[in-house]
């Protein structure tokens, strides 16, 4: 589990009533969760929790730091799951509900031109999206009450309700948006790991306005969240699409 910061990272451990202890990698260091199969909140699961930094860059060499490192000792990870608070498009994703992204989309890699914005594919480079498995996200839809969609990857927050405006015309389906999960989701797809992204709306995408911010109802919703995935992903088969 990727998050940007601690504080989202403890929201997420939260969820969990068992015990966590460090593990040191080169350059960063992650909570491991392993609960024996008694424990009815965890599932049995073995959960690695990473607060992998903020923005697309630091987070995606996080993530591929903690990859590499399992892989090396020969226990690769069954699935990455990049999931934090983030910014939701109104009126479809008000604040405190979830978005499960069914598709991970970088909004602002490419080019500005005098005709509009031109994604990176169209200059020949690279990717802009990537899919997580689409039994996963409706199963992660069904077990949380979230509501499916497109969740952005933006290396600079909105601000204001004309950029919020452009953002949703060039992609209609945009629930949220968010500063990592592209850069997790390249790191799960060097490794050929499935990748899931899940947030907590915290605050309309938009006008700054810090008053109207609820990051506590956010991270309570995020706990609740997790407390409900255990026993899908336990039972989720990673072979699936």
């Amino acid at each position: 589990m990727a998050t940007a910061v601690p504080v989202e990272r403890d929201a997420v451990a939260g969820a969990f009533a068992v015990p966590r202890h460090e593990v040191t990698l080169p350059g960063l260091t992650l909570e491991r969760l392993s609960p024996a199969p008694a424990v009815p909140s965890a599932a049995g699961l073995t959960l690695d929790l990473l607060a992998a930094g903020v923005g697309p860059a630091l987070a995606a060499a996080s993530a591929a730091t903690a990859l590499t490192a399992r892989a090396l000792e020969g226990a690769p990870y069954d699935l990455v799951v990049s999931t934090g608070i983030a910014g939701g498009f109104q009126p479809d994703a008000p604040v405190g509900s979830l978005v499960v992204a069914d598709a991970i989309t970088v909004a602002d890699l490419g080019a500005e031109t005098a005709d509009g914005f031109l994604p990176v594919t169209e200059l020949g480079f690279g990717v802009v999206n990537h899919r997580p498995p689409k039994t996963l996200v409706r199963d992660v839809v069904a077990a949380t009450g979230g509501r499916a969609g497109t969740v952005l990857t933006v290396s600079t927050v909105t601000g204001t309700a004309e950029r919020a405006a452009e953002l949703r015309a060039r992609h209609p389906r945009a629930l949220a948006e968010a500063m990592e999960g592209f850069g997790v989701a390249e790191a799960a797809a060097a490794h050929g790991v499935p990748v899931l992204e899940l947030r907590a709306v915290s605050n309309p995408v938009g006008p700054r306005d810090r008053a109207a911010w609820r990051i506590g109802d956010a991270l309570a919703a995020l706990t609740g969240a997790f407390g409900k995935l255990a026993p899908v992903l336990e039972s989720w088969n990673p072979h699936e699409s």
